[in-house]
């Protein structure tokens, strides 16, 4: 099969094109109106955070995320905070991922499955949900495609041991991020098994494994600690398991195309274990512990785009065969075909609607609804996050509820005071504003504390403004005279 521009034209258009491509569907509407949602404002408070703040509050929550958040703060110190700086470094990784994908494809089966690997990796659906995601998800994804394309050069007896070094250390960082990720080794053992390595790889490759795994077993042993941050993640179900099957039937529709035969590296013996093995993991832990959430395995999606590259460079090829001159003109077909399917999604991904909620946008009418000397609360405690990322909004106002900030208590939303002491301090209120969950995404209340914040605002105060904006709720209540 030809390639434009020779060898070396092809090796760099396949992995420049999906780079490419992928960077334009993550800088499209990057700042999804000026929202941020409550994960991303997680990320955007303890960027800002000194690095000392930073390492004691993984002391008590979020360890699983301080890599990322150390990175998020070195770049919001050198760049300042903003959308573009929250949400930039998933974009330029998923592009990365794809470049990865293309490259990958081009090894083990020609230009045409690379180039609509790499380029269907960033049309689909969740990826386009977390390519403009200020979490670490893309980068973990980054990781695993520059993992695999490492595995897969060196089980096709290219490099030496300064290559697998490479691949466990982009093992061990991809587990730095999030330790999840580490499934993808035994989805890579399932490819070194397919391919009949050579007993020297085999070692060299459960070396680099092992030595991946403890670099991230402290971290796994200690976030352990803080399992109750997870706690809210309901257990397994049996429409939970919708997705991961249809993930597996359509990249199942690639693997008879290139039936991973042993021996033989293809599309399928790298593909299909990437696939599957992190969603069947996934699932399989969350039998015991509830951990199912498609975030957490979304570096799988690589092995269904190499899986769906497959198919269209099979499609290029059974069109080349009758009409040479019509098959350069598969994969543009597909892409334009595919990318208008898929717009509607495109389009909702990228607008404030796509989260539960908008901590900035909520922010404006606290701005706008506040007087001078005013109270502020907040249910839960953790809707805090609001004040956090837009302090300025909140100037003048008194966070009665609050007896230790976020930062000096090593927290995410603070540390309330006893609800006798909250209850007074309402008491002795006139005005008070309530920031909360728009009704449509309001959790039942639970907390103590909470329950005491809306049992006084009902019994002594009068609603006199009420706003819901973007998931989120700013109530204004006002004393109601005394009876005597």
């Amino acid at each position: 099969m030809s390639s434009p521009g020779g060898p070396r034209g092809a090796r760099v258009l396949v992995w420049l094109v999906p780079l490419v491509w992928t960077w334009g569907l993550g800088l499209w509407g990057l700042s999804r109106q000026d929202s941020v949602w409550r994960d991303e404002a997680a990320t955007w408070q303890v960027a800002q955070r000194s690095t000392g703040e930073i390492w004691h509050m993984l002391g008590n929550v979020d360890v699983v995320h301080g890599c990322y958040y150390l990175l998020m703060h070195a770049l919001f110190e050198c760049f300042g905070p903003g959308t573009t700086t929250l949400r930039l470094p998933s974009v330029l990784a998923m592009g990365v991922a794809a470049a990865c994908v293309g490259a990958i494809g081009l090894r083990l089966a020609g230009l045409w499955a690379g180039l609509a690997g790499g380029m269907a990796l960033g049309l689909l659906p969740a990826v386009q949900f977390y390519l403009q995601e200020g979490r670490p998800y893309a980068l973990v994804a980054a990781g695993a495609g520059i993992s695999t394309l490492l595995l897969v050069t060196l089980l096709q007896g290219r490099g030496g041991t300064a290559r697998w070094v490479a691949y466990g250390g982009t093992v061990l960082a991809s587990g730095l991020l999030n330790w999840l990720s580490l499934m993808i080794l035994p989805a890579h053992l399932a490819t070194v098994a397919w391919s009949r390595a050579g007993r020297g790889a085999r070692i060299r490759w459960a070396a680099a494994a092992v030595a991946a795994t403890a670099g991230v077993l402290p971290l796994i042993l200690f976030s352990r600690g803080q399992s109750g941050q997870v706690s809210w993640i309901p257990p397994l179900t049996w429409h939970m398991l919708i997705g991961p099957a249809v993930l597996l039937a359509i990249g199942g529709v690639g693997v008879p195309l290139d039936r991973p035969r042993a021996g033989r590296l293809s599309s399928a013996s790298v593909g299909l274990p990437l696939l599957a093995v992190p969603q069947l993991g996934l699932l399989g832990v969350s039998l015991v512990q509830p951990l199912f959430l498609d975030r957490y395995v979304l570096f799988s999606l690589l092995g269904l785009a190499l899986l769906i590259g497959a198919v269209i460079g099979v499609a290029v090829r059974a069109v080349g065969a009758r009409q040479p001159r019509a098959s350069v003109w598969v994969l543009p077909t597909v892409i334009v075909v595919a990318t208008a399917a898929l717009l509607p999604q495109s389009l909702a991904k990228r607008s404030p609607s796509s989260r539960v909620d908008d901590v900035l946008a909520v922010a404006s009418h606290v701005r706008r609804m506040k007087e001078p000397g005013n109270a502020v609360l907040f249910v839960p405690a953790a809707r805090r996050d609001t004040r956090t990322v837009s302090p300025d909004a909140f100037l003048g106002l008194r966070d009665i509820a609050l007896a230790e900030s976020p930062e000096k208590s090593g927290t995410l939303k603070g540390v309330e005071a006893e609800p006798a002491r909250i209850r007074a301090a309402m008491l002795g209120q006139r005005r008070v504003l309530l920031v909360t969950d728009a009704t449509r995404v309001a959790q039942p209340v639970t907390a103590a504390t909470d329950r005491t914040k809306v049992s006084v605002l009902r019994d002594y105060f009068t609603v006199t403004a009420d706003e819901q904006v973007r998931g989120r709720r700013v109530t204004v209540y006002e004393r109601r005279a005394s009876r005597h």
